[in-house]
């Protein structure tokens, strides 16, 4: 799904920014959620730990694959996040809608009944700030359920009253 989205959003993007898009989650599983205490501060000490073995795994394995350092090092710091965003960067940026996009048309649905309208309005606001006005568009273009639509157009409606 990462892949998709980024070929859509940028139709010449790079093996590196593609590779960083395959390899954003590689052996997720290596470390449980259930290995940090419940809590938004654990939760993002957690991310931040995936982030760091994610980019180390993908750069052992690319480098055994023979890429070279320079490429090696770009997706590392594009899988590591390693304040690229923040930077400006426009690989990052890209990777950062794509995994926007792939959460809202996996996640928003169930998310509906999980959360009540506060809890919405803070994760979809948190996403959708991170979004560039290309990812944002994409996003409104999802193939989402009535419910989901009228949920994100009336939330993201707020956001641009902020």
């Amino acid at each position: 799904m990462m892949t998709r989205w980024v070929q859509e959003l940028d139709p010449r993007a790079s093996e590196e920014l593609l590779l960083a898009a395959r390899a954003h989650h590689i052996r997720r599983w290596m470390i449980p959620r259930s290995t940090f205490p419940a809590g938004r501060a654990a939760y993002l000490r957690w991310r931040r730990a995936l982030h760091a073995v994610h980019a180390e795994l993908t750069a052992a394995i690319l480098e055994e694959c023979g890429y070279p350092r320079r490429s090696v090092e770009r997706v590392a710091a594009l899988v590591a996040k390693a304040d690229l965003l923040q930077a400006g960067d426009p690989d990052a940026q890209t990777l950062e809608d794509a995994l926007s996009l792939v959460f809202l048309d996996t996640q928003l649905e169930p998310l509906l009944d999980d959360l009540d309208d506060r809890q919405l309005r803070r994760a979809l606001g948190r996403t959708w700030r991170k979004m560039s006005p290309n990812g944002q568009a994409a996003a409104m273009k999802l193939a989402l359920s009535d419910r989901a639509i009228e949920t994100l157009t009336r939330l993201v409606d707020g956001f641009a009253d902020e």
